[in-house]
């Protein structure tokens, strides 16, 4: 068996939706989203944050709309969004009609606490006038009280039969422009609900361990989680949930997917950890370079590495790379062959400039 076949992950069949001008499902590549933390009716600060997330790689941005003012902000604030808007609502279902109505193009639902069926009905009247479509999501944390007393608290079984109920309320509506979550902050609980309810639906299913933490717990979480799932063939969209800057959270995910080979944007750096036999400071060297090359959006590998136990190998299979040398004297490759020996301080602009002109080349042939 070739290594390429090892890394081909077969991506379970989901019916195809939209949300906006991004395809949800079907054979189409894996979204990645997060959502904004400021206010909402604070239009600037969220427009900005959305145009940071944007640059960062989100194809989808999720905006809460707790309140009329937030609504009415989403208006501007959809006119101004590179990406597609998914709007949170909850409780109150004039707030999804009024989100459609300024521009939301997904509107993030849990359809058993919208309201009644009549209620269910409008919304998905106006999701249907607006071309809107429909998240239903269900969290271990707001299942509804009969699941938690049928299954003694939050389990997988719950979690999916809230999602199939809510499911067969949007359908009885004639309406199937929808994705599916069954979230929970238990990676093994999260696991094993999306496990079943891929088995149950063709839907779309957005994967997310929810409520995961700050940066490095929250990271470690989704990664395990989301990566288990991935690797299943299971999922169409993300979102990593961090208590910290949403750009993080875009950032992780697209890591997570290029780690698994599901998406190839930016620069892919491998690099050693560093030890006594580097022959140059790879740590900060490393660090200076994902900063200076953030802009780059074409998919590039390079390769850093501090000595020749591993440097030749690992710069064999990259673009470009770097294998550290004694004396001040390190070696370029390009497409995997030797190139000509650089100094320590030389690295970061050789490097930086070498990246630039290959993106450029291959724009170029586009």
């Amino acid at each position: 068996m070739s290594l390429r076949s090892y890394r081909d992950i077969q991506k379970r069949k989901t019916r195809e939706i939209n949300v906006g001008d991004v395809k949800i499902g079907g054979s189409n590549s894996i979204s990645v989203q997060s959502m904004t933390n400021t206010l909402t009716t604070d239009v600037k600060a969220t427009i900005k944050q959305i145009e940071d997330l944007s640059n960062e790689g989100a194809d989808l941005v999720r905006v809460s709309c707790p309140d009329e003012n937030s609504t009415k902000a989403l208006k501007e604030i959809c006119k101004h969004s590179k990406v597609p808007i998914i709007a949170d609502i909850h409780f109150h279902y004039k707030r999804a009609l009024e989100a459609a109505d300024n521009g939301a193009k997904c509107l993030r639902i849990n359809p058993g606490n919208i309201g009644t069926k009549d209620k269910l009905k409008e919304v998905i009247k106006s999701a249907k006038y607006n071309d809107c479509s429909i998240r239903i999501g269900v969290n271990a944390g707001s299942l509804e009280q009969y699941l938690l007393e049928k299954y003694k608290g939050p389990c997988p079984e719950a979690l999916v039969e809230s999602a199939l109920k809510n499911i067969r309320l949007v359908e009885d509506n004639n309406f199937e422009q929808i994705k599916i979550s069954v979230k929970s902050s238990d990676v093994f609980l999260s696991i094993a609900a999306y496990r079943q309810l891929s088995k149950k639906t063709e839907y779309p299913l957005h994967l997310g361990i929810t409520e995961s933490g700050s940066f490095i717990p929250g990271s470690v979480k989704s990664s395990i989680g989301l990566g288990v799932l991935l690797l299943e063939g299971i999922g169409d969209t993300i979102r990593v949930s961090l208590s910290d800057d949403p750009v993080k959270e875009i950032k992780i995910g697209n890591e997570i997917l290029k780690s698994l080979n599901l998406r190839s944007r930016g620069v892919k750096i491998i690099s050693c950890p560093s030890c006594a036999r580097q022959g140059f400071n790879v740590i900060e060297t490393v660090k200076t370079l994902e900063e200076k090359l953030s802009h780059i959006k074409t998919p590039i590998t390079l390769s850093i590495i501090g000595c020749v136990v591993n440097g030749p190998g690992e710069a064999s299979q990259t673009d470009i790379g770097i294998t550290g040398g004694g004396k001040d004297s390190n070696m370029l490759y390009l497409s995997g062959i030797q190139n000509k020996k650089i100094k320590n301080d030389e690295i970061i602009s050789q490097i930086v400039s070498l990246i630039e002109k290959k993106e450029a080349e291959i724009l170029n042939k586009k």
